[in-house]
Formats: C-alpha cells, structure tokens, sequence
C-alpha cells in the first residue's frame, strides 16, 4: 500500500493496524526484566486482549513518512512497508485523507479553507485516492481534528497557519479569531460531507469500504455542583465536540453556539444540511485529557473571539489541586475515566455510532541525559493506557458501541509546535544514533495484552 501521497493534497498520517509488528519489536532489543516486571504491576492478569470481543481492533498510529521516508518526494517506487501491508493477513490500514498538511499552492492561491474553494478540490483529491488505493483500504477518514485546525491556525495561532486577532499580541500573521475559526470549520464539514457523498454515490458499493471522521474533544468537569457550572461543561463540550458532531449527526451547529455566536456563525443551506445528515459510516474519536469547566459572565464583556465565545473558563486545577497528573505537553492532563463519561455521552446525544478511538495516549519530556535503558521505562505510559483501557472496557460494557482502539504513537514522532522536544511513542527514536528503535516498556506491555498472557 502506498501511503504516502503527493498529488493535490499530501497524505502525512494514517492510521493502520500492526498488531504483527507488535510481536516483531518484541523480539528485537529490549530488556527482559522491564518486560517481566508490568506482569505484576500493571493489571494484566485482569485485563487483556481477551477481555475485548473476538472482533475488537487493536493497533497504533503514527507519521506515514517515518514508515517510508521520502517524506519530500515524488514518483517513488514501492516500499518494503508497500509489500509488507499486503503481504501479511490481519493487517487493516485506517487512512486519513487530511492531517492539517495544505499545500501551499492552495494557502497562496485563495487562502486555504478560508475559501469555499478548498471544497471542490478536497472532493477532486478524494476522489485520486479512493481511485487508487481504494482496492486496500478499507476504512478512510476524512480530516482529523479539525477542531485543532480551526483553533490552533486560526484562534490561538499555535499551529499553521498562524492566524489570530492583533489584539491578542501572539504574533500572528494576520486573522480574526472571532470570524476566521468558525469559517474554517464550516468549509472542513462541507469538505468532509463532498467526500463522503462522493465515496458513497461512486466507490462504496464496488470497494466495500466504510468512511468517517476523526474528531478530538477533551472532557470537561463542572468546576463544582452549581448548575451554571454544569452548563458551562456542556458549551464546552459544544464549542469543541459538538461543533463538529452535532452537523454531520443532525445537519446544523448546536444550539448554543448559534445563540452565542449569532451573525459569526456561518449557515448550512438546506441542500448543504442535507448532505452533513448522517455523513459519516463511523467515529474515530481522539481523546487525551479533561479540564474543568466554570461559567464566566465576565467573558460576555470581553473582546469578541472563539476563545471567550462560550462564556466558560476552562482550567486544569480546583482548590490548587491538578485534575490529574501532568504529562510533558501543558495540554495534557490525565484523567482515564474521562474517556468512559465521553463515549457515554455520544452515546446518549448522538445515537449511539460506531465508534474506533483513533488516538489515545501520553507524552514524556525528551530527556536527552536519561541512558537509553532508563528512557525505555515508561511506567507512566503504561499505566495510562492500562487505566483508558479499563474505562474504555467499561463504556463497552454499558452499551457504547466501540469497535477498535488505537495507540498513539508507534514511534516518537515530531509533534507540531513541540517539535521533538516531547515522546508520545511506544517505542523509542534515537535521534543522535541513525534513528535507531527501540521497544519500550509500553511496547512489551502491550505485546503481553494482545497475546492474552496471565
């Protein structure tokens, strides 16, 4: 299978099952003791592979041009990674068509998905690689986190392309973040809806194959019992998940984000509301942290932006004390039963979809004094996806209709603005040694939870 694309739109991340490549990096360098020490520390014995139905997905995911290299290249001929995901039964790729990665041509020629223009041509690039890989893949998805799209280029400015209200003095190049996020989300959903209609009306029925979204949302906790608070963790969960979910479950943004935003809030024409109904096979589903959620009426007042829009300040400490435990990126907080109250919720708002968690994980610090055994000893890594997993099997339990987990990362990989300054990987990269891997604790451990080992 060839994943990495240099067409119109170039594909940078996928999502593929290796549930093989699991065992094959457990038998290559490792260290036998960390291996034999998660048996009794982690909970294996109570929870594995076995625990999940015969059908359940397991796999992990990463930056395609780590697979394959080449990463400015074009015309390329096939890859051992070409072969080998052909080769070798069990493995299903999740492909994502865009992961943030615009061609400049596109960003210069009519601003990127400012524009309507960005619609017709995401179809065009859609409709290449369902052309010419759709015989393989079988599960395609559309965009993923587009919520960090809009908010990082287009509110913040953390991320590309770096756009932001001058007022907010971050250095932005150029932008309103009261109008450009809410824009830019409108022209990704009707971008999607396209591909999605297209894949449906022109491949499904000869491909067999499934398409989605993946969307990201944190979940949020009222700060305390008062209701005001309980309703400010709801817009939150609106401004981030439900800007997203609630058009391509119902066809039109929720409720209180057309209240709040009004005239800022694009509209879906009646044809366009009809094509984001329903507009999705499944839902991969990212999820990382939480926060707490306060009601804010102070931020009525503020300067009008997608930051403040919500009328909720969103911090990770109440009574000083941190929501969970802080890992290397200031984003990240771990809170594992966070994922339980998630995907019941979907459940209940959103009828119950088919659900893949297609990111979940934790990140370390960089550590560049650490030797090369003691970077191997993620029991912080661990430990997280242990706990997700249990809540996760929980939600399941309760009716929630997950089909398939996936870990992130395989690999340390360059993550956005942190560059590598931050470890998400299950193994290890040795930047200062040829990129050489190395399983780490987490991959053993998860290497004793698919084979079912008590």
């Amino acid at each position: 299978m060839k994943l990495f694309i240099s067409m119109k739109v170039q594909t940078n991340f996928f999502l593929v099952l290796l549930l093989l490549l699991f065992f094959m990096l457990g038998n290559s360098i490792g260290y036998p003791e960390i291996y034999n020490a998660v048996r009794a520390d982690y909970g294996i014995d109570i929870l594995n592979r076995s625990s999940f139905s015969a059908g359940f997905l397991f796999g992990t995911a990463s930056s395609s041009y780590q697979y394959e290299g080449a990463a400015h290249e074009d015309g390329r001929g096939s890859s051992i990674w070409d072969t080998y995901t052909q080769k070798y039964p069990g493995i299903k790729p999740f492909v994502t068509l865009f992961h943030w990665d615009l061609p400049q041509a596109l960003e210069d020629e009519y601003g990127g998905f400012l524009s309507p223009y960005i619609v017709d041509d995401f179809r065009d690039y859609a409709n290449i690689c369902f052309k010419e890989f759709g015989d393989k893949v079988k599960h395609w998805i559309t965009l993923n986190e587009p919520w960090s799209y809009s908010y990082g280029g287009y509110a913040s400015g953390r991320l590309t392309p770096g756009r932001c209200s001058k007022w907010q003095q971050l250095n932005c190049t150029g932008g309103d973040s009261a109008t450009e996020p809410y824009l830019v989300s409108h022209h990704q959903l009707l971008a999607h809806a396209a591909a999605v209609d297209l894949y449906r009306r022109k491949y499904k029925a000869s491909q067999q194959g499934i398409i989605g979204i993946s969307l990201v949302t944190n979940w949020f906790v009222p700060l305390s019992k008062i209701q005001h608070h309980k309703f400010a963790a709801m817009r939150a969960l609106d401004f981030m998940l439900g800007w997203f979910m609630d058009p391509i479950t119902k066809g039109e943004y929720p409720h209180s984000m057309r209240s709040l935003v009004r005239g800022r809030l694009p509209e879906f024409s009646a044809e366009q509301s009809r094509m984001l109904n329903g507009s999705y096979d499944f839902l991969g589903l990212n999820y990382y942290s939480a926060r707490y959620a306060a009601y804010s009426p102070g931020l009525k007042h503020a300067k009008l932006s997608y930051t403040t829009d919500a009328n909720v300040r969103q911090t990770v400490e109440r009574k000083g004390i941190p929501i969970g435990p802080k890992a290397a990126s200031d984003w990240l907080y771990v809170y594992p039963q966070g994922i339980r109250y998630l995907l019941v919720h979907i459940k209940r708002r959103y009828n119950n979809p088919l659900i893949y968690i297609t990111e979940n994980g934790v990140d370390e610090v960089n550590n560049g004094t650490l030797s090369l055994k003691a970077a191997l000893r993620d029991e912080m890594r661990v430990r997280y996806y242990h706990d997700h997993l249990a809540f996760l099997h929980r939600a399941i339990k309760e009716g929630v209709n997950v089909k398939g987990y996936f870990a992130w990362s395989l690999l340390d990989n360059f993550e956005w603005s942190s560059g590598y300054t931050v470890r998400f990987g299950i193994n290890y990269v040795d930047y200062k040694d040829g990129l050489k891997r190395y399983p780490k604790l987490s991959a053993f451990w998860f290497k004793k939870f698919l084979r079912n080992k008590k």
